[in-house]
């Protein structure tokens, strides 16, 4: 499976690991991501480990943002009103002059090229497999389930 035919479901709880990853550390969005219908991996430059109580956390607010059944939405906007905005330097260099927005309700919004669910209430049960620290980079491992 390319990027581009990504797991909607999957992908879109991607982009709420990151918006709960900001909320709570004020980091930045991954800088690397593996995205696979049965297990995913996302890699954020991070300083140490997750606590457990911050791994529960971390789950929760996710899983009460899939609750939220929040809209998932695309608009277009200009690249000089994206670069504004957003961190362009994930996206093709072939993305043209007009750069696609996700948003999820007033939750979320990145530029991305990937499938997404019509709504987070789509996504099923967000699991946190594992996380690992290593030199400066935090793993997140994450499943979904429909149960």
């Amino acid at each position: 499976m390319d990027k581009k035919q990504t797991d909607p479901g999957m992908h879109t709880a991607e982009h709420l690991v990151n918006q709960a990853m900001a909320r709570m550390f004020h980091c930045g969005r991954t800088f690397s991501t593996h995205l696979e219908k049965k297990k995913s991996k996302v890699d954020f430059h991070f300083d140490r480990p997750l606590l457990d109580t911050e791994e529960e956390e971390l789950q929760k607010r996710i899983n009460d943002a899939i609750d939220a059944d929040m809209p998932v939405f695309e608009e277009f906007v200009s690249r000089d009103d994206a670069a504004r905005d957003f961190n362009l330097t994930r996206l093709p260099e072939d993305a043209g002059d007009r750069i696609r927005i996700i948003r999820i309700g007033d939750y979320d919004a990145c530029p991305c090229i990937g499938e997404h669910v019509k709504s987070t209430g789509e996504i099923g049960r967000f699991i946190l497999v594992s996380t690992s620290f290593d030199a400066g980079v935090l793993r997140i491992r994450f499943k979904l389930s429909n149960s």
